[in-house]
């Protein structure tokens, strides 16, 4: 099989400057990409900033041969986030690959969360995939080419104790890329969600140190690597990637319960009484738009 090479294509990865991100800049620098090395270099909980991080891995990239520039600005905002694409524009004239990595960590249960660490877990990982994406949607289109990779989570897709804020931002991002791969499928842009499980600076607050040891972020950087390459053919999918574990993820619907509304109303008694059909799975289907979905639903109705 030939190698994947990234040769002429340039990549903004943010919050690259350590973890999971580094490990795709890394990856993606040794086979030909361009990199904009992102980082607010702030601690992983949101606060403080440093050029430390982003510059750190430049030179790594640069002592091994590659192309890279740092970017220091923060992804929570929208006049930042455009500062980001535009260093790709100002250094390499182009942006083909945007990875939305950046992320912070505040838990707490629901009761004991303030509301300003709602805000800005949600202004960091929910805002700052969006305006990150939005920011790069139209030089990638211009050029009828992108791959563009965000990071969900476990926590969003399946929940977990203590992350309503993290886990809220998690999920918006999957209904965030299944928008974008409607909006840019006419114009050879894919959009695909990752959920990631790696040991880095965030997950060593959650999980026990032989763990965080055995999940090295350099275990999911190769299926980055091809979500993010020409040869990735599929948009709007989610996959998962830890410790040498992969595998694709799907929101699925179960075939359903028609009940005809022409017969007179649907009671709750009802409901209860098919509650074990409504909730049957064995046969679920994914769709690839709402309107597909809507159209199961209409299905059975007769229009004039």
């Amino acid at each position: 099989m030939a190698e994947l090479r990234f040769d002429g294509r340039v990549a903004v990865i943010t919050g690259a400057g350590g973890g999971l991100g580094r490990s795709y800049a890394l990856l993606l620098a040794s086979r030909g990409a361009k990199v904009v090395v992102n980082d607010l270099g702030g601690t992983f909980d949101g606060t403080g900033a440093s050029e430390t991080a982003a510059q750190k891995v430049v030179d790594e990239i640069k002592a091994m041969g590659g192309e890279a520039v740092p970017n220091y600005d923060s992804v929570s905002e929208w006049e930042s986030a455009q500062k980001i694409v535009q260093t790709a524009i100002d250094a390499f004239g182009k942006v083909d690959i945007l990875i939305n990595n950046a992320g912070i960590l505040r838990d707490k249960s629901l009761i004991k969360m303030e509301i300003e660490d709602y805000r800005k877990v949600m202004a960091v990982h929910l805002d700052g995939t969006f305006f990150c994406t939005k920011a790069a949607f139209p030089f990638m289109r211009e050029n009828n080419y992108g791959r563009i990779v965000s990071t969900a989570s476990a926590a969003g897709v399946y929940g977990n104790f203590g992350q309503t804020n993290y886990g809220a931002a998690k999920m918006g991002i999957v209904g965030l890329m299944n928008c974008v791969k409607q909006e840019g499928a006419k114009y050879n842009i894919l959009a695909n969600t990752l959920v990631p499980v790696a040991g880095t600076r965030m997950t060593q607050t959650v999980l026990p140190p032989n763990i965080v040891e055995k999940l090295k972020p350099e275990y999911v950087a190769p299926i980055v690597a091809w979500m993010v390459s020409e040869q990735c053919d599929v948009s709007g999918n989610i996959f998962t990637a830890g410790g040498g574990y992969f595998s694709r993820a799907a929101v699925v619907e179960g075939p359903g319960v028609f009940f005809d509304t022409d017969a007179g109303d649907i009671t709750p008694e009802m409901i209860m009484e098919k509650l074990d059909e409504i909730k049957n799975m064995a046969g679920a289907q994914e769709f690839g738009s709402a309107t597909e979905q809507t159209g199961k639903a209409l299905s059975h109705m007769k229009f004039d």
